[in-house]
């Protein structure tokens, strides 16, 4: 894919199985489409911008 997931938002840790996931819930029609390649980039991409709030409160 286009976006890499480390640099995405929705990309977290999970400590219970130790691994990185995808934290968006998605349906079996986008699962599919995922494995199957059929988007260039993910759709659910998101820029992890931790300094977001932070410029939104200057």
């Amino acid at each position: 894919m286009a976006n890499s997931c480390e640099m995405c938002g929705n990309y977290e840790y999970d400590e219970e199985y130790d691994e990185w996931t995808c934290s968006v819930a998605m349906d079996e029609d986008d699962i599919a489409r995922l494995a199957e390649r059929s988007y260039k980039e993910c759709p659910y991409f998101q820029f992890a911008d931790e300094y977001r709030i932070v410029r939104k409160q200057m």
